[in-house]
């Protein structure tokens, strides 16, 4: 059986499908599996062993490109590549009208959530195969629960095991235990104050940890200049591919993030995680595994550096203990 997956962005929302496939590797041995994911994230989806072709969609570049030729050329492109792998079935793991229409594109049967269960219910008209599954469950559960119905098995929910494995090239040149500070994230508002960066990273820097930092963009490249000048030893990752970044972050040893992709990956890697929430639930979307936990800032208080460095402390203990 060949399965198309459906899943275009956030990076987030890649992230936590991984356990699904998981679930059907594991369950369906005969199922081969494609995916069809946005351009900038189509590194993170060959993280999964399981996936073979890689369909890359620009939604966000066709939008904004509608009349231009090449636009129209790709896409074409797009629906011949879907069309003539002659999938079985596709699970359109997303909810949403635009990832229903790149669904369509494959000319094959499509699974996914029913009108009470998906994001926007208008997506559901494209669907043959439509499933309830509770709206007030972790993104994670709600895909894998998705899955086990689309594809005939029962997940089982007691265990999580995204599947994925950082590629095997580390951080060059550094030794010892290493802190990666992801710092940058789409909304101001979800931003942790710099100077709070910079405490925290003099904290790891006291306990023998190398801090690391990186940036995709102008804002992002000021702070992390600031971490790295105010604290001696931090490591400047400078602006590279997604996959680059996704193999240092994986070889580290600790990850404190604010709500961003890249701390979802870390989560999946198994990696221990302090993700720092200021403006959004984490309830639904935050990160799962086994050594990542969540602050949530306190309705008029905040999360300082001494909670973070105390529940750091606390995962890097529970990791060290745990069986090999």
């Amino acid at each position: 059986m060949k399965v198309l997956i459906v899943k275009t962005s956030s990076m987030g929302d890649v992230i936590h499908t991984f356990p699904a496939v998981e679930d059907a590797v594991r369950n369906r041995p005969d199922i081969r599996f494609d995916w069809c994911v946005e351009e900038p994230f189509a590194g993170i989806v060959g993280l999964h062993p399981a996936i073979g072709t890689i369909h890359k969609v620009a939604i966000r570049r066709w939008r904004k490109r509608i009349l231009d030729g090449t636009t129209w050329r790709e896409m074409a492109g797009l629906r011949g590549a879907l069309r003539a792998s002659r999938y079985d079935l596709v699970i359109d793991a997303q909810g949403l009208l635009k990832s229903a229409l790149v669904a369509i594109q494959a000319g094959a049967p499509i699974a996914g959530f029913d009108r009470a269960s998906a994001r926007e219910p208008s997506a559901t008209l494209f669907y043959q195969r439509k499933y309830a599954v509770p709206s007030d469950l972790h993104a994670i559960e709600r895909t894998r629960r998705l899955f086990g119905l689309a594809l005939g098995y029962q997940p089982d929910l007691s265990a999580l095991e995204s599947g994925i494995a950082p590629p095997a090239v580390g951080l060059a040149g550094v030794d010892g235990k290493t802190a990666f500070l992801l710092h940058g994230t789409s909304r101001e508002d979800k931003k942790w104050p710099v100077e709070d960066w910079i405490k925290t990273a003099r904290r790891l820097a006291d306990r023998q940890f190398t801090p690391v930092v990186t940036w995709s963009n102008e804002a992002e490249r000021k702070a992390a200049q600031a971490i790295a000048g105010a604290v001696p030893g931090t490591v400047l990752v400078p602006k590279s591919p997604l996959a680059d970044i996704a193999a240092i972050l994986g070889r580290s040893t600790l990850v404190i993030g604010a709500d961003t992709g890249l701390t979802h990956l870390a989560s999946a890697f198994g990696l221990p995680t302090v993700a720092i929430f200021l403006a959004t639930e984490p309830g639904l979307t935050g990160p799962r595994g086994l050594f990542a936990s969540t602050l949530l800032a306190p309705a008029g208080g905040r999360v300082t550096p001494a909670d973070v460095i105390a529940e750091a402390e606390r995962l890097l203990a529970l990791r060290s203990n745990a069986p090999a």
